[in-house]
């Protein structure tokens, strides 16, 4: 263990026995319940400092999309910022400022119809779960009104999705009482399909949620004939159904790879559009957005007005005291990376999947489901569909540091197991090349252990006579011993080296 240096106490004092190597070697460290006495801050810092090292490295984390590299200039800026809470507006109004730039360019990028001079309407949020929530709370409440003023039922409403949703929106269901009508998958299509989600639509669904960027496999849903097959019905039933947007992963890609694509507010039934900047928006964990396409798509009476803080505040969270760094970092993202260096960041992120995509096609042992077009990540299954080789590769990956998740997928494809890498801007072409070839040495591991001859124990056992004439004779375990296993290891050239 490390000696760490030790605060000036008053001698004597039992204070100054707190050196780590000399006390928590011994004591139990608290964990569960507070300790009796304080310790010093170099023998606090170290005991975490030790157990965080048994934690993953987040670079090889290819399970999560979520940023783990900024530039150390960003980092200062999170540091400087990290003690102010974004709650107070009135004392930090330059980052209650930033929030509102940030809100406006997002909206611009997604295509608002904001002219100009106007300002958006939008709120950041800790992540796009939160911003699903706000987002579903208006159509909840836009649509009971609605019902209300025609003297209508409004106590049973439904949102329409795929069944590949993200768990935020089960979340919302159950937590905001709001049924949830899955579309399921099919074989070869792990999307909702438009036709299946509008024939769902009924006089109490409150908005048709279309994913951006599919959690289990990257791809985008077809909003653009989403929104026309729902006009039509719209037109034909007198409804006015609209559509959400969660565009968490693909919201901050689809502007700069795909810019002819129409998913956003070009389409008249978009009314909102969440997008996670803590994803491809290139900040650390903590931030997400929502954005209306008009004040009119945000009911008046969801937002909060309070002075205790300075002046009036309106407020539209579902918490409120949070940290300012994530905005802050986001804003310096967009003003450093501008439009042509998120294209840039963009494009690197999709040559890397490619280089992926081709690797783990050389192998010949598995099937590429993701699309090309889509989020920069590959998802894929063993050709043999056997759902157990997947998890023994992921467990097998794990060995050299990579996390990669292997998971079954939704209600009528359960018997799919997919392993799935993320790519994200520090997951460069060296990184990747790298981790083919671990793949490659996992594969090769697992291909021996299927070879190799399966143990077998032969047991002694003792016999003892029934007691009685209706009671089976006794079994008893003498001796338990393993058969050993024969193998021969050819020799090259008469001799063998051996390696420490």
């Amino acid at each position: 263990m490390v000696l760490t240096h030790v605060e000036a106490v008053e001698e004597g004092s039992e204070a100054a026995a707190a050196v780590f190597a000399s006390r928590y070697v011994q004591d139990p460290v608290p964990r569960y319940e507070l300790g009796e006495r304080s310790i010093s801050k170099d023998a606090a810092y170290q005991i975490v400092h030790d157990e965080l090292l048994l934690d993953s490295s987040p670079r090889l984390n290819l399970a999560s999309f979520v940023t783990t590299w900024m530039e150390p200039e960003c980092d200062r800026l999170i540091l400087e910022a990290i003690n102010k809470n974004y709650a107070d507006m009135d004392e930090y109004p330059v980052t209650t400022e930033l929030q509102n730039r940030c809100v406006n360019i997002i909206a611009r990028l997604f295509n608002a119809p904001v002219g100009d001079g106007e300002k958006a309407v939008g709120v950041g949020t800790v992540g796009s779960s939160e911003a699903i929530m706000l987002a579903g709370l208006a159509f909840k409440r836009r649509w009971q009104n609605r019902r209300k003023a025609a003297g209508k039922p409004h106590d049973k409403p439904n949102i329409v999705t795929g069944a590949n949703v993200q768990v935020c929106w089960e979340k919302f269901a159950r937590y905001f009482e709001v049924e949830l009508k899955e579309v399921k998958l099919t074989e070869g299509c792990y999307v909702m399909d438009p036709v299946k989600a509008v024939d769902m639509v009924d006089e109490n669904t409150i908005c048709v949620a279309a994913i951006l960027g599919s959690t289990l496999t990257g791809e985008f849903e077809d909003v653009r004939r989403l929104n026309d097959l729902l006009a039509a019905k719209n037109k034909r039933t007198g409804w006015d159904t609209p559509i959400h947007v969660d565009a968490a992963s693909g919201g901050f890609i689809a502007p700069f790879i795909y810019p002819e694509l129409e998913w956003d507010f070009r389409l008249p039934l978009v009314k909102s559009i969440n997008v996670s900047g803590h994803k491809y928006g290139l900040v650390y964990a903590g931030v997400g957005w929502v954005i209306w396409r008009n004040k009119e798509d945000l009911p008046e009476e969801l937002i909060f007005h309070i002075n205790y803080l300075g002046a009036d505040q309106p407020t539209f969270t579902l918490n409120f005291s949070k940290g300012s760094s994530q905005i802050i970092a986001q804003y310096y993202q967009f003003l450093r990376l501008g439009f042509e260096g998120y294209k840039s960041v963009m494009k690197n992120c999709m040559e890397s999947a490619r280089t992926l995509r081709e690797g783990l096609e050389k192998t010949g042992r598995f099937t590429i489901i993701s699309k090309e077009e889509g989020v920069p990540l590959v998802a894929f299954t063993f050709k043999d569909g056997a759902g157990a080789q997947a998890f023994r590769l992921s467990s097998g990956l794990r060995r050299y540091g990579w996390i990669v998740p292997a998971y079954t997928m939704p209600a009528a494809l359960e018997h799919m197991t997919v392993l799935r890498v993320v790519v994200r801007e520090d997951f460069g072409r060296p990184l990747a090349e790298r981790f083919l070839s671990h793949v490659r040495m996992a594969l090769d591991e697992m291909d021996l252990a299927a070879r190799a001859p399966v143990p077998r124990v032969q047991l002694t056992i003792e016999l003892g006579p029934a007691r009685t004439a209706g009671e089976e004779a006794s079994v008893r375990v003498v001796k338990s011993e393993a058969v050993p296993v024969r193998k021969s290891v050819p020799l090259v050239a008469g001799k063998t080296k051996g390696v420490c």
